[in-house]
């Protein structure tokens, strides 16, 4: 009987150790179940988040269109009011309005018939390229009068700006 009764407190101890191994097992597996569900539920608040900025940017891009365009009116009445009163400067108290002509433009037409008849003045010699330089051309033409063949000249157009007090940038 002696031998029995170990046999059966060591049966009775590793069936013990066994369903405690279970449970330990059973424990951590819950824990994997637990950090699962809790990613899943990060990565739909990370999607929710995102569909809620993008309905409130689609509301700002509305809103602000609306503003921008009734600003654009008010830009529009003050550049007839300037040229009405056909100044080129006008200072007020909230801001300063201008209008002003940009310089004109040169563009080379047709690269082969300028090069035919470039003056050296009108050219930048670079080591084995030759290329227009532009500013030398608008230079030629001032002091000529003559516009050298292969050129066009794009006429610089009057633009109004509004400077405001509030900002120092102009618009």
């Amino acid at each position: 009987m002696t031998t029995e009764a170990p046999n059966f407190i060591d049966e009775l101890l590793a069936d013990v150790e066994k369903q405690e191994t279970q449970q330990t097992a059973a424990y951590y597996d819950l824990l994997i179940l637990e950090i699962a569900k809790l990613e899943e539920e990060i990565a739909h608040n990370f999607m929710e988040s995102d569909k809620e900025v993008a309905i409130i940017k689609e509301w700002a891009l509305k809103k602000n269109a609306a503003l921008n365009e009734r600003s654009q009116l008010l830009r529009l009445k003050l550049e007839d009011y300037i040229r009405i009163e056909g100044k080129k400067t006008m200072d007020l108290p909230h801001g300063t309005l201008k209008i002003r002509k940009s310089p004109d433009k040169i563009e080379i037409t047709d690269m082969q018939i300028f090069l035919k008849n470039a003056r050296a003045e009108m050219l930048s010699v670079v080591p084995e390229q030759v290329k227009p330089d532009l500013n030398k051309i608008k230079a030629f033409m001032k002091v000529s009068n003559k516009i050298p063949d292969g050129i066009s000249v794009v006429e610089g157009k009057e633009e109004f700006k509004l400077t405001l007090r509030s900002q120092t940038k102009e618009e």
